[in-house]
């Protein structure tokens, strides 16, 4: 491939030096958004109160806010979601229904709107049926696992048995190695990031980027506009569109400063895709508090897996059905997609997957409960939320008191001190019933992974609590490699000597706390 001349590659540097344009109006954007959302919730709620209490028909009025009680209690009591959210929700409207309905309406289903729905699903059927062009047609094995037929029949992803994967126990790590195999890109880069901040990790990226372009690279980047909301100005997608024409941004979902349903879906995946050959997942963004230039709550203790091989076509089938939903130049999935096969009896299995709120799947869940059951000599798992269900808190208890090692690492020092609290709220009955519960010292533990009995793990993107299980889009790689299942219990044995362990003796609280942890959990839904 050709390389850039001296002066290009030095106006590469001056452009992303010299950015400064994500200063302007970064934090008027989010105190705007915020101000206009507390404006409307007041006003309705203020509206709502005169009408029930002030009006000449206050009786007849308070009768209809009963009626509409009523009406959301039955409603919910008939949905297919769980006790532990009804319950949740029923006495929110039930104590407050002028606040509890909106919320419930706008936070309780954890669905996006109709139209988001049918741009995804269009695009996503579309894009299959080019896929399997090039890929074929996925065969039934029935030599697979349950979660890994689960996963190829409900959320269209295969079983591959080829290549490798490289676990990285943190940004520092991983960051160089993305950096690496970014300059050896030939076709395409793929970037699709909760977060994007400016410092030394986006910028030293947004070089290569730049300079790849020049070099008749396809550059395309998405960004979740609400996770970005306090790290980049407005119109950044058009910013990166200026650079080159073979950039091209989306921003998803963006920001605007109403009180809507479609805000509540985040695009919470973490992807690089380069020429479909190598792919980086795991619970980093790109911001420097991920590799530890920046220090925010102490030692940021995160990290991520590396994939080649054939595992990289569904990471670029991830990429690509987000981007034809809601770009109007769409991409054509088999320009992108390899026909790599692994071997059908090969002992590695990688399965990568996604996981988004269009269904009552729930399949992030489903991958980790299931590992939770099958589970019979130990389970490690890292999460910076511990924030659970009924049924997920069951499962860990359950597999505890059949003797499973399980042993959950959950940050020492918090990021949002509510969630925090909620997070600690879980600890009682899982001490009860034998979970080993380590807090890291050092700082905030962003990773989210699981791995058992030698043979098969978990890393991506999705924590243990509510919002990301059932709000957000999420991914993650489900495997059996077992140099990298190695690598992740390494990681987990060599963390937990660095943390606090929990005991009942030592995490003890008084009448207050126990009962402000209860009143929390009753809004533990809406974290």
């Amino acid at each position: 491939m050709k390389k850039l001349s001296e002066r290009k590659k030095k106006w590469i540097e001056r452009t992303v030096a010299n950015d400064r344009s994500y200063k302007v109006f970064l934090y008027n954007r989010f105190f705007i958004f915020a101000l206009a959302v507390l404006a409307q919730i007041i006003g309705y709620a203020v509206l709502l109160l005169l009408l029930v209490y002030e009006s000449a028909y206050a009786v007849a009025l308070q009768l209809a806010v009963f009626v509409l009680e009523v009406v959301f209690v039955f409603y919910i009591i008939n949905t297919h979601d769980r006790p532990s959210m009804k319950l949740n929700w029923i006495i929110a409207i039930l104590v407050a229904p002028v606040f509890g309905v909106p919320m419930y309406l706008f936070n309780g289903r954890g669905r996006p709107t109709r139209k988001m729905r049918e741009k995804i699903v269009r695009a996503k059927r579309e894009n299959d049926e080019k896929a399997k062009e090039i890929l074929g047609e996925t065969k039934e094995n029935s030599e697979l696992g349950r979660v890994s037929r689960y996963l190829e029949k409900y959320a269209s992803y295969p079983v591959y048995t080829d290549g490798s994967v490289e676990y990285y126990e943190s940004g520092e790590k991983i960051f160089p190695v993305m950096l690496q195999e970014l300059k050896k890109a030939e076709k395409f880069i793929f970037v699709q990031y909760f977060i994007i901040a400016h410092g030394k990790m986006w910028n030293e990226i947004l070089k290569i980027l730049v300079e790849k372009a020049m070099l008749g690279v396809k550059v395309r980047v998405i960004y979740d506009d609400f996770g970005c909301m306090m790290t980049l100005p407005p119109k950044y997608d058009r910013y990166l569109e200026s650079l080159h024409e073979n950039i091209k941004c989306l921003s998803f979902n963006k920001v605007v400063p109403v009180f809507a349903v479609r805000m509540n879906n985040r695009d919470h995946r973490k992807m690089l895709v380069i020429d479909g050959k190598t792919a980086f997942t795991g619970g980093y963004n790109l911001a420097d508090e991920y590799i530890n230039e920046k220090r925010r709550f102490g030692y940021w203790k995160d990290s991520g897996i590396k994939i080649t091989g054939g595992a990289v076509n569904s990471f670029t089938r991830m990429f690509l059905y987000t981007w034809n939903a809601f770009r109007r130049d769409k991409e054509e999935p088999t320009a992108y997609l390899s026909s790599i096969k692994g071997d059908e009896k090969a002992e590695v299995l990688i399965q990568p997957y996604d996981d988004c709120p269009l269904d009552n799947l729930s399949v992030g869940e489903v991958v980790y409960t299931d590992m939770i059951n099958r589970a019979e000599k130990y389970l490690y798992i890292f999460t910076p939320y511990l924030i659970l269900d009924d049924m997920m808190r069951a499962c860990l208890c359950q597999a505890s008191m059949r003797g499973v090692d399980v042993r959950i690492v959950t940050p020492g020092i918090p990021d949002k001190k509510m969630t925090y609290r909620l997070t600690r709220a879980n600890y009682g009955i899982l001490l009860k019933a034998g979970v080993r519960i380590y807090e890291y010292k050092d700082g905030f533990i962003h990773a989210k992974s699981m791995v058992s009995d030698d043979t098969h793990a978990v890393v991506g993107t999705i924590n243990l609590d509510y919002r990301s299980l059932y709000h957000h889009f999420e991914n993650a790689v489900y495997f059996t490699d077992k140099k990298g299942v190695d690598a992740v219990k390494r990681d987990a044995e060599e963390t937990f000597a660095l943390c606090t362990e929990r005991t009942q003796e030592n995490f003890k609280r008084g009448v207050v706390g126990r009962l402000t942890d209860s009143l929390l959990r009753v809004f533990e839904t809406l974290m």
